[in-house]
């Protein structure tokens, strides 16, 4: 089973144990992973439906920004941005003796499928309990479908996939999906989305979960304004 609640750094263990605390105090989501959304503020839309979008706080992306990456697309307002030397990371895990697990959990934490984790959005500074994740491969990888679908199929516990082909707001063209997880920890099943892209350096997927569906929806304007901002870099 992958674990992925909580920061990417050497906490992973308390990570795993906050994530059973704060899913016996949070309300639970229905059994097929809906739940009804909190309004927004502001308007924005990238494909069939209008859906809000937050307010922008700052660019992630380019040459000295917070994360830089192949793309570039705006952070939500009050969304803090720390970039993840994946690489690092896993190697220094590798190396600590003093905990079998380290790698294991570095591991759960770091890569999916084809791609690294790259940086992480923190909402908690805006009042929610969740994380818009970038996570980049090498170039010369599949094609933005093919990637987001192997992201997907490295995770345990996805069901009722759901995707669809789009253009950003910078006309980059990409692919996204709609799932369910169901977490076998907490016994909860929530929404979860994700959206990949290719670049000349390699693909991109930003993923956006959340403790249970409430946050995630309540999350998804900052989501959604990376849509509508992403170009490349």
């Amino acid at each position: 089973m992958q674990v992925r609640v909580g920061a990417v750094s050497g906490r992973m263990v308390v990570a795993v144990a906050l994530a059973a605390v704060l899913g016996g105090c949070a309300q639970s989501a229905k059994s097929d992973g809906s739940r009804p959304p909190k309004s927004s503020a502001g308007a924005g839309d990238t494909g069939a439906e209008a859906k809000d979008t937050a307010a922008a706080g700052g660019t992630i992306g380019p040459a000295g920004s917070a994360c830089e990456l192949p793309v570039s697309f705006d952070v939500a307002k009050r969304w803090k941005a720390k970039s993840i030397d994946a690489g690092k990371e896993l190697d220094k895990a590798s190396k600590k003796s003093d905990d079998d697990l380290s790698g294991a959990f570095a591991e759960a934490f770091l890569r999916q499928g084809p791609v690294t984790a790259a940086c992480e959005i923190d909402a908690k500074p805006a009042g929610n309990i969740g994380f818009l994740r970038v996570w980049t491969g090498k170039a010369g990888d599949a094609d933005a479908g093919g990637v987001l679908r192997a992201f997907v199929a490295a995770e345990d516990g996805v069901s009722k996939a759901k995707y669809r082909s789009f253009k950003t707001g910078g006309g980059v063209s990409a692919v996204e999906v709609e799932y369910l997880y169901t977490s076998k920890l907490l016994e909860e099943t929530k929404k979860e989305s994700a959206f990949a892209v290719s670049t000349p350096d390699g693909p991109v997927v930003l993923h956006l979960g959340g403790m249970d569906t409430e946050e995630h929806e309540q999350m998804r304007p900052a989501y959604d304004l990376a849509k509508k901002t992403l170009k490349l870099v």
